[in-house]
């Protein structure tokens, strides 16, 4: 793995996950990103469709992008992990402290509107 790459797309702003339906079609979605140790995090509603493709096929791309999806680099092979609840709340003081007011605001947002069980949390490790 690219301890270089993985530094890069944790610093981001913005990361690109590509998640794939059951006929093979790409899906590109941007979220939020942390670094976690030597994977990637990010955090979602628990009942986006991003969710429902990664429990079917956990196959992912990931890739640096813009607030719009845009890439602004090169996609490679990862692996996507839905999270338990434990790990889900670790990465929402991480987001919080990353993404500052803007961050900490939509996490406490998020708790008023979905409850603690209305998100999940993605760990992203990249394939070799």
């Amino acid at each position: 793995m690219d301890d270089a790459l993985l530094e890069q797309l944790g610093r981001g702003k913005y990361l690109l996950v590509t998640s794939y339906k059951k006929d093979g079609t790409a899906v590109p979605t941007p979220v939020w990103v942390v670094r976690d140790g030597d994977a990637l995090g990010v955090w979602t509603p628990a009942d986006s469709w991003k969710v429902k493709r990664i429990r079917r096929n956990p196959k992912v791309l990931v890739g640096p992008c813009d607030v719009r999806g845009r890439a602004t680099g090169e996609s490679v092979p990862a692996t996507a992990e839905l999270l338990d609840a434990a790990g889900t709340a670790r990465y929402r003081p991480l987001l919080g402290r990353k993404y500052g007011l803007i961050g900490r605001l939509t996490m406490l947002g998020s708790r008023l509107r979905r409850g603690l069980e209305g998100t999940v949390g993605i760990r992203i490790t990249l394939n070799p």
